[in-house]
């Protein structure tokens, strides 16, 4: 087991998942006043659920793909993504 990589993909998850649309749906729900250790419980088993089809499909992907040209594709993902973001986000004239 690679520590590191441990230690690396969850301060990546981590950081990615603060403040984002889950972490506030989980917040309102929680704020609803109903049981929060189901909404932990709830939460928590999606996170687990859409890491290990991430998990799979990455695996799949780099039997097919070289593991370098998988990380540049998913870069210029990021980079277009958030492209479309700041470009969605202008103001309207």
């Amino acid at each position: 087991m690679d520590l590191k990589l441990i230690g690396t993909t969850f301060v990546a998850v981590f950081l990615a998942e603060l403040g984002d649309k889950t972490q506030l749906a989980t917040l309102t729900f929680a704020a609803s006043g109903q049981s929060r250790w189901s909404v932990f419980i709830g939460s928590a088993a999606a996170l687990v659920a859409t890491s290990a089809i991430a998990v799979l499909v990455g695996e799949a992907l780099a039997r097919v793909i070289s593991p370098t040209l998988l990380k540049r594709l998913a870069g210029v993902a990021f980079v277009l993504i958030g492209a479309w973001v700041l470009w969605s986000s202008r103001p309207s004239a």
